[in-house]
């Protein structure tokens, strides 16, 4: 697999080392993360669709 290198601000790499400790590891968050977001569906707008609905 393609390995990715993000840098995290201290707050982001407390919350991550907080999850860890319960036993997840930063790739697998890291890849379900990313899987939820691109499974989504492509029709959403952000900002405008509420606005569009009235």
């Amino acid at each position: 697999m393609p390995r990715l290198m993000v840098q995290l601000t201290e707050s982001l790499k407390a919350k991550l080392d907080a999850v860890r400790k319960q036993g997840f590891t930063a790739s697998g968050l890291i890849r379900h993360l990313l899987t939820q977001h691109f499974d989504q569906p492509k029709n959403r707008q952000k900002g405008k669709a509420h606005a569009d609905k009235r």
